[in-house]
């Protein structure tokens, strides 16, 4: 049995796919390297992943693009 909370991650992580970052997001992004450089990854879990920034310890969320790998919408949680 799936949960709600997976169902709505499978849609999210195929529209993502499907379509890219959205047209209205005007933020930073990052590749693997870069995100490498910036955060400690805690866990993933398509389309998002957890993360510890570096610079000051903050604990947030990234969404991410599979193909090419791009990370982008940064969440303090």
């Amino acid at each position: 049995m799936t949960d709600i909370g997976t169902e709505a991650r499978m849609r999210a992580t195929e529209k993502i796919n499907r379509e890219g970052i959205p047209e209205s997001y005007d933020g930073p992004t990052w590749d693997t390297q870069e995100l490498q450089r910036d955060y400690t990854v805690e866990g993933f879990a398509a389309p998002c992943v957890v993360v510890r920034r570096k610079s000051d310890g903050a604990r947030g969320t990234l969404f991410f693009t599979h193909s090419p790998r791009v990370y982008y919408g940064w969440r303090e949680a």
